[in-house]
């Protein structure tokens, strides 16, 4: 039976259909099948499975398996070749060389690789979007980092006999290991990873990166790798290499094209060594405005209407890596004006603005938050910002401080908005002093975005709909079926969900009488306060994220 017919009698297709297709096929002298799917009449994820069975052939799931395949499989077949047939090799054994194929009836692209490897081939079906993500990471990302892991074991150990330190010092500065760190970082960035985690485990090494907030393995380095590894990121960060009992934090910077990257070190000692994280920051890429990190109109209305407050404290909660800094930073930038001065206490300065004084604490010598804000006040600020409120002290000399005239932005660990106020009375700070002072508190969140080149329409039920609010059984909503581009995690970006609470007399009075944080909640919502939920399921609306990332950053609605 002819693929036209075989499409047809499984109702992948319409006679119709088929009829277009035959006579675009007259003219154009294509394959019938790249016909059908260029006009859309099939999809590719159901080409690939039916061309499988049509012609009694295995299908394969590529994504699954790509990371494991040796690299000594994938350099049988050239580049130039898996890239211009859109094929992966994926396994050899003995004289036959099985290639994982979009279109196993091209017959070129069998003859030219049979011709150039010698190998008998096996044919197996995958996805067309699968095999050309496998082709970019097997030939472009991975074989990078192991040449120079096989570059490391391949050289004999070094001879120098002198102290564990030099010895040490030796291997960090080995071609290979300097290469190899070099393109972790590499690697990292390009993938919109903000941290990479380098982890000892008893026998081996974990590699792992986060990108757009999820940590997603990579592979590691053999373990016998890790201490020069190691090492040469402690040199590179102005670490005490000999150091490896004691926690160490550090930075170095690295350009990477026309981008300077700043790389923040954590090393920690564990029982199997030390484990290092490494964050990377983009001080090279300029702040972006406030309406263009995910506020709602509204929101952003009632958060530009705060911050153009003349004094006040304003304080933007949120876990750790939810963006707080950021939106700070970016706020900052609105703000500023030559005829104020504007002054920063961070730990650490994660980004260099040129248009404010910005100060890093140093916990070692003594100058630590509530230290450093005594001083900033005798350098006549007109906006402050702190990095962190961590305790009673410099809660109190900031409150005080916008009391007296000064707009002051901090950040707080807190789960929303109206825990805000009840963290502060709980370290000690005066509810009266408070409620005088607080102007509006900011929660956030980052959510992923969907990846715009393999978005699609999600099937919902419409009990899940009706448990978040939305009663409309028409309601589209979308999701990343997995594609190259996103390295098949149907994510690509974040965007970030806000919570804005505007402090009126009402809340005041709740702050006064020492309210729980439900409480202060559920007033704020009746005045009109958008919720972190709420802000994630317009976002959902809107196509922008998924109901699962929103379940993720919101931890509500688990029982759906």
């Amino acid at each position: 039976m002819r693929i036209g017919e075989a499409l047809l009698s499984q109702g992948l297709i319409k006679p119709d259909q088929l009829e277009i297709a035959v006579e675009q096929q007259h003219k154009s002298k294509e394959r019938l099948g790249d016909i059908i799917i260029k006009m859309g009449f099939v999809a590719p994820e159901q080409m690939a499975p039916f061309i499988a069975g049509h012609f009694n052939l295995p299908f394969f799931n590529i994504k699954n398996i790509y990371k494991e395949i040796p690299p000594e499989v994938i350099s049988c077949v050239p580049e130039d070749l898996a890239r211009r047939f859109t094929v992966l090799p994926v396994s050899l054994s003995e004289d036959i060389l099985t290639l994982a194929m979009f279109d196993p009836l091209d017959i070129v692209a069998e003859d030219a690789i049979r011709i150039k490897t010698g190998f008998r081939i096996k044919r197996m079906v995958a996805y067309e979007h699968d095999i050309t993500g496998a082709i970019e990471y097997c030939y472009s990302q991975l074989p990078k980092l192991q040449e120079h892991v096989e570059n490391f074991i391949g050289q004999d150990a070094p001879q120098h006999q002198g102290e564990v330190v030099d010895k040490l010092r030796l291997e960090a500065s080995d071609p290979p290991v300097v290469k190899y760190v070099h393109q972790l970082v590499v690697q990292a960035f390009n993938n919109d990873s903000s941290d990479i985690h380098i982890q000892p485990k008893q026998d081996k090494v974990e590699l792992r990166l986060r990108i757009d907030s999820i940590l997603s393995d990579f592979p590691a380095p053999p373990k016998s790798m890790l201490p020069a590894i190691t090492t040469r990121i402690k040199i590179l960060s102005g670490l005490d290499i000999a150091e490896r009992r004691l926690p160490q934090d550090g930075r170095f910077k690295m350009l990477i094209g026309n981008q300077e990257i700043d790389v923040r070190v954590s090393c920690f000692p564990t029982i199997y060594g030390e484990s290092i994280v490494m964050r990377l920051l983009n001080t090279s890429s300029p702040l972006t405005g406030l309406d263009k990190i995910g506020f709602s109109p509204i929101d952003l209305e009632k958060y530009r209407k705060i911050i153009r407050r003349p004094y006040g404290i304003i304080l933007v909660t949120g876990p750790t890596g939810s963006g707080k800094t950021t939106t700070l930073y970016t706020t900052l930038s609105e703000i500023h004006s030559p005829e104020k001065n504007t002054v920063t206490l961070e730990d650490p300065v994660e980004y260099r603005l040129e248009f404010i004084q910005q100060t890093q604490i140093n916990p070692v010598i003594g100058f630590n938050f509530a230290r450093g804000l005594r001083s900033i006040l005798r350098q006549d600020p007109d906006i402050i910002m702190i990095g962190e409120i961590r305790d009673k002290e410099t809660a109190e000399i900031a409150i005080h401080a916008a009391l007296t005239g000064h707009l002051v932005f901090a950040t707080l660990h807190t789960n929303d908005a109206a825990g805000a106020p009840v963290r502060l009375i709980n370290m000690g700070v005066e509810p009266f002093l408070l409620s005088s002072s607080l102007v509006g508190v900011l929660a956030q969140r980052l959510v992923r975005c969907i990846c715009p080149e393999c978005k699609e329409e999600q099937v919902v039920t419409k009990k899940v709909l009706e448990r978040l609010g939305i009663n409309d059984d028409r309601m589209t909503l979308f999701h990343g079926k997995g594609c190259p581009k996103c390295m098949n995690r149907g994510y690509k970006g974040r965007s970030a969900i806000f919570e804005t609470m505007m402090v009126n007399d009402d809340i005041r009075n709740l702050i006064n009488a020492r309210n729980s944080s439900e409480e202060i909640a559920r007033k704020a919502i009746t005045c009109g306060m958008q919720t972190l939920s709420d802000s994630g399921i317009e976002k959902m609306k809107a196509g922008i994220t998924t109901i699962d990332e929103v379940l993720r950053v919101t931890r509500e609605f688990q029982e759906l």
